[in-house]
């Protein structure tokens, strides 16, 4: 099995910033992808930013030149540095990882339990 937590959410002023932190743990061979959604009361949930292979990153308009997505192979960990915060920024978010179990294994996707994140005016 596979478990992804998430941490580092909160509330915070515009303008504010928070750092967001996913761990992946269990029985893993090899990530694809890792990175981070977010849903927003009434909306669908939204690619972020995620990292794809050995390091090719990709983010929503909203947020590009705001946060940041990074990764640490050896602690299958991925980092969310989100700065200038907007109250439209206010979703829960959720870490995503597309990875496999084995050598010979299909990839699947896996999905954390979300941490809020609020951005007050």
């Amino acid at each position: 099995q596979v478990q992804l937590v998430e941490s580092g959410g909160g509330l915070v002023q515009a303008g504010g910033s928070l750092r967001l932190s996913c761990v992946a743990s269990g029985i893993i061979f090899r990530i694809n992808a890792m990175g981070f959604y977010r849903q927003a009361p009434g909306k669908q949930r939204e690619l972020v930013a995620h990292i794809i292979g050995v390091g090719s990153t990709n983010y929503a308009d909203s947020v590009k030149g705001r946060f940041t997505i990074s990764r640490d192979n050896a602690k299958n960990m991925v980092y969310l540095q989100m700065n200038s915060l907007k109250p439209e920024d206010t979703a829960v978010y959720y870490c995503n990882a597309v990875l496999s179990s084995s050598l010979y294994g299909g990839s699947q996707d896996y999905w954390g339990q979300g941490t809020q994140v609020t951005v007050s005016s």
